[in-house]
Protein backbone atom coordinates (compact mmCIF):
# COMPACT_ATOMS: atom_id res chain seq x y z
CA UNK A 1 0.00 0.00 0.00
CA UNK A 2 1.45 3.25 -1.05
CA UNK A 3 2.56 6.02 1.89
CA UNK A 4 2.13 9.63 2.13
CA UNK A 5 3.64 12.36 4.14
CA UNK A 6 0.80 14.76 5.68
CA UNK A 7 0.78 17.11 8.26
CA UNK A 8 -2.00 16.84 10.97
CA UNK A 9 -3.23 20.09 12.94
CA UNK A 10 -5.26 18.90 16.06
CA UNK A 11 -7.25 20.75 18.26
CA UNK A 12 -7.54 18.66 21.85
CA UNK A 13 -8.70 19.07 24.69
CA UNK A 14 -5.20 20.03 27.50
CA UNK A 15 -4.24 17.14 29.67
CA UNK A 16 -2.21 14.43 31.02
CA UNK A 17 -2.40 11.85 28.55
CA UNK A 18 -3.56 13.39 25.34
CA UNK A 19 -0.48 12.77 23.38
CA UNK A 20 -0.82 9.24 24.40
CA UNK A 21 -3.72 9.26 22.90
CA UNK A 22 -3.65 10.55 19.99
CA UNK A 23 -0.48 8.69 18.96
CA UNK A 24 -2.01 5.28 19.82
CA UNK A 25 -4.56 6.21 17.28
CA UNK A 26 -1.66 6.85 14.79
CA UNK A 27 -0.18 4.03 15.52
CA UNK A 28 -3.18 1.69 15.15
CA UNK A 29 -3.26 3.30 11.68
CA UNK A 30 0.68 2.31 10.90
CA UNK A 31 1.15 6.12 10.93
CA UNK A 32 4.89 6.75 11.29
CA UNK A 33 5.67 10.24 13.31
CA UNK A 34 8.24 11.77 12.01
CA UNK A 35 7.86 14.93 13.59
CA UNK A 36 6.05 16.41 16.44
CA UNK A 37 5.39 19.79 18.14
CA UNK A 38 2.79 21.66 20.61
CA UNK A 39 2.17 24.55 18.81
CA UNK A 40 -0.20 26.22 21.64
CA UNK A 41 -1.67 25.07 25.26
CA UNK A 42 -3.83 26.55 27.42
CA UNK A 43 -5.50 25.24 30.68
CA UNK A 44 -8.47 23.59 28.54
CA UNK A 45 -7.34 23.65 24.82
CA UNK A 46 -3.57 22.50 23.03
CA UNK A 47 -3.49 22.80 19.47
CA UNK A 48 -0.77 19.77 18.08
CA UNK A 49 0.87 19.58 14.99
CA UNK A 50 2.36 16.68 13.64
CA UNK A 51 4.33 15.61 10.36
CA UNK A 52 2.79 11.67 9.69
CA UNK A 53 4.33 8.62 7.07
CA UNK A 54 1.00 6.52 6.68
CA UNK A 55 -0.80 4.79 4.40
CA UNK A 56 -3.01 6.38 1.55
CA UNK A 57 -6.72 6.27 2.14
CA UNK A 58 -7.22 4.64 5.59
CA UNK A 59 -9.29 5.94 8.21
CA UNK A 60 -6.79 7.48 10.51
CA UNK A 61 -8.19 10.85 10.28
CA UNK A 62 -12.05 9.39 11.20
CA UNK A 63 -10.87 7.58 13.89
CA UNK A 64 -8.95 10.75 15.47
CA UNK A 65 -11.79 12.82 15.00
CA UNK A 66 -13.92 10.09 17.49
CA UNK A 67 -11.33 10.58 20.02
CA UNK A 68 -13.76 12.34 22.63
CA UNK A 69 -10.78 14.50 23.76
CA UNK A 70 -10.26 15.40 20.07
CA UNK A 71 -12.56 18.37 19.06
CA UNK A 72 -10.70 19.53 15.12
CA UNK A 73 -8.56 17.28 13.31
CA UNK A 74 -7.00 19.06 9.88
CA UNK A 75 -4.69 18.37 7.17
CA UNK A 76 -2.12 20.56 5.91
CA UNK A 77 0.98 20.17 3.98
CA UNK A 78 4.27 19.40 5.64
CA UNK A 79 6.62 21.58 6.85
CA UNK A 80 9.64 20.04 4.22
CA UNK A 81 7.09 20.69 1.51
CA UNK A 82 6.74 24.52 2.79
CA UNK A 83 9.78 25.54 4.36
CA UNK A 84 11.95 22.78 3.53
CA UNK A 85 15.53 22.61 3.92
CA UNK A 86 16.84 24.82 6.56
CA UNK A 87 20.14 27.03 6.54
CA UNK A 88 20.84 28.60 9.93
CA UNK A 89 23.55 31.77 10.10
CA UNK A 90 24.65 32.20 13.64
CA UNK A 91 27.42 34.84 14.72
CA UNK A 92 27.87 38.84 14.82
CA UNK A 93 25.35 40.66 13.04
CA UNK A 94 27.69 42.38 10.45
CA UNK A 95 29.08 38.80 9.23
CA UNK A 96 25.58 37.26 9.71
CA UNK A 97 24.09 39.77 7.28
CA UNK A 98 26.33 39.29 4.47
CA UNK A 99 26.28 35.62 4.42
CA UNK A 100 22.22 36.25 4.91
CA UNK A 101 22.60 38.32 1.24
CA UNK A 102 24.44 35.13 -0.36
CA UNK A 103 21.98 32.62 1.11
CA UNK A 104 19.09 33.94 0.57
CA UNK A 105 20.02 35.05 -2.98
CA UNK A 106 21.01 31.50 -3.99
CA UNK A 107 18.05 29.98 -2.26
CA UNK A 108 15.52 32.06 -4.72
CA UNK A 109 17.45 30.85 -7.55
CA UNK A 110 16.74 27.03 -6.72
CA UNK A 111 13.21 27.68 -5.40
CA UNK A 112 12.34 29.16 -8.56
CA UNK A 113 13.24 25.53 -10.06
CA UNK A 114 11.16 24.02 -7.67
CA UNK A 115 13.33 23.29 -4.69
CA UNK A 116 12.49 24.85 -1.08
CA UNK A 117 14.96 26.20 1.14
CA UNK A 118 15.32 28.72 3.70
CA UNK A 119 17.21 30.55 5.53
CA UNK A 120 17.24 31.19 9.43
CA UNK A 121 19.63 34.07 11.35
CA UNK A 122 20.27 34.77 14.31
CA UNK A 123 22.86 37.05 15.91
CA UNK A 124 25.17 35.75 18.97
CA UNK A 125 28.21 36.57 21.19
CA UNK A 126 29.89 34.60 23.66
CA UNK A 127 31.12 31.37 23.50
CA UNK A 128 29.26 29.62 25.62
CA UNK A 129 26.01 31.26 23.76
CA UNK A 130 27.10 30.47 20.23
CA UNK A 131 28.50 26.76 22.06
CA UNK A 132 24.91 25.87 23.00
CA UNK A 133 23.21 27.44 19.73
CA UNK A 134 25.85 25.25 17.69
CA UNK A 135 24.60 21.81 19.24
CA UNK A 136 20.73 23.00 19.41
CA UNK A 137 20.88 23.21 15.89
CA UNK A 138 21.39 19.37 15.89
CA UNK A 139 17.78 19.33 17.23
CA UNK A 140 16.36 21.16 14.99
CA UNK A 141 13.81 20.08 12.45
CA UNK A 142 14.65 20.24 8.51
CA UNK A 143 18.09 21.82 9.62
CA UNK A 144 20.63 20.76 7.00
CA UNK A 145 24.05 23.48 6.79
CA UNK A 146 25.16 25.50 9.75
CA UNK A 147 27.23 28.10 8.80
CA UNK A 148 28.98 30.50 11.83
CA UNK A 149 29.98 33.87 10.84
CA UNK A 150 32.00 36.22 12.95
CA UNK A 151 35.62 37.48 13.83
CA UNK A 152 37.04 34.30 16.23
CA UNK A 153 35.37 31.46 17.18
CA UNK A 154 36.70 28.94 19.63
CA UNK A 155 37.13 26.60 22.38
CA UNK A 156 33.66 24.99 23.62
CA UNK A 157 32.72 25.95 19.91
CA UNK A 158 35.11 24.08 18.32
CA UNK A 159 33.42 21.23 20.12
CA UNK A 160 29.75 21.21 19.75
CA UNK A 161 31.15 21.75 16.07
CA UNK A 162 32.90 19.04 16.01
CA UNK A 163 29.66 16.99 17.55
CA UNK A 164 27.07 18.15 15.06
CA UNK A 165 29.28 17.47 12.42
CA UNK A 166 29.80 13.80 13.83
CA UNK A 167 25.35 13.88 13.63
CA UNK A 168 25.44 14.49 9.96
CA UNK A 169 24.91 18.48 9.88
CA UNK A 170 27.21 20.00 7.53
CA UNK A 171 29.08 22.96 8.98
CA UNK A 172 30.87 26.08 7.31
CA UNK A 173 32.84 28.51 8.79
CA UNK A 174 34.03 32.22 7.87
CA UNK A 175 37.88 32.27 7.63
CA UNK A 176 38.34 33.58 11.19
CA UNK A 177 40.41 33.44 14.03
CA UNK A 178 40.33 30.81 16.57
CA UNK A 179 39.90 27.05 15.93
CA UNK A 180 36.62 26.42 14.27
CA UNK A 181 37.42 27.01 10.95
CA UNK A 182 40.02 23.65 11.93
CA UNK A 183 36.78 22.19 12.71
CA UNK A 184 34.36 23.50 9.83
CA UNK A 185 33.33 21.18 6.41
CA UNK A 186 34.35 24.36 4.86
CA UNK A 187 35.68 27.25 5.40
CA UNK A 188 35.34 30.25 2.91
CA UNK A 189 36.82 34.29 3.64
CA UNK A 190 33.57 35.93 1.75
CA UNK A 191 30.93 35.91 3.49
CA UNK A 192 28.17 36.51 0.56
CA UNK A 193 30.37 33.10 -1.08
CA UNK A 194 30.13 31.49 1.94
CA UNK A 195 25.99 31.92 1.90
CA UNK A 196 25.87 30.57 -1.83
CA UNK A 197 28.07 27.57 -1.15
CA UNK A 198 25.62 26.66 1.79
CA UNK A 199 22.87 26.95 -0.33
CA UNK A 200 24.57 24.85 -3.36
CA UNK A 201 25.67 22.53 -0.91
CA UNK A 202 21.89 21.12 0.14
CA UNK A 203 19.99 21.85 -3.02
CA UNK A 204 19.02 18.70 -4.85
CA UNK A 205 19.20 21.24 -8.34
CA UNK A 206 22.68 21.79 -7.33
CA UNK A 207 25.65 20.00 -8.90
CA UNK A 208 27.98 21.53 -5.91
CA UNK A 209 29.42 18.52 -3.78
CA UNK A 210 31.93 19.72 -0.88
CA UNK A 211 33.26 15.83 -0.80
CA UNK A 212 34.37 16.23 -4.26
CA UNK A 213 36.84 19.78 -3.72
CA UNK A 214 40.02 19.01 -3.82
CA UNK A 215 40.64 21.78 -1.33
CA UNK A 216 38.29 22.99 1.78
CA UNK A 217 39.73 26.64 2.95
CA UNK A 218 39.03 29.40 -0.13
Amino acid sequence: MASEKIGLLIHAEAGPGIMHRLTGVIAQHLGDITSVAILDQGEEDAHIYFEVIAPAGGTMLEDLRLLPVVKEVEIVKSLDRIYGKRIIIMGGGAQVGQVAIGAVSEADRHNIRGEHISVDTIPLVGEQTLADAVRAVARLPRAKALVLAGAIMGGEIELAVREVRAKGLLVISLNMAGSVPEAADLVVTDPVQAGVMAVMAVADTAKFNIERLKRRIF
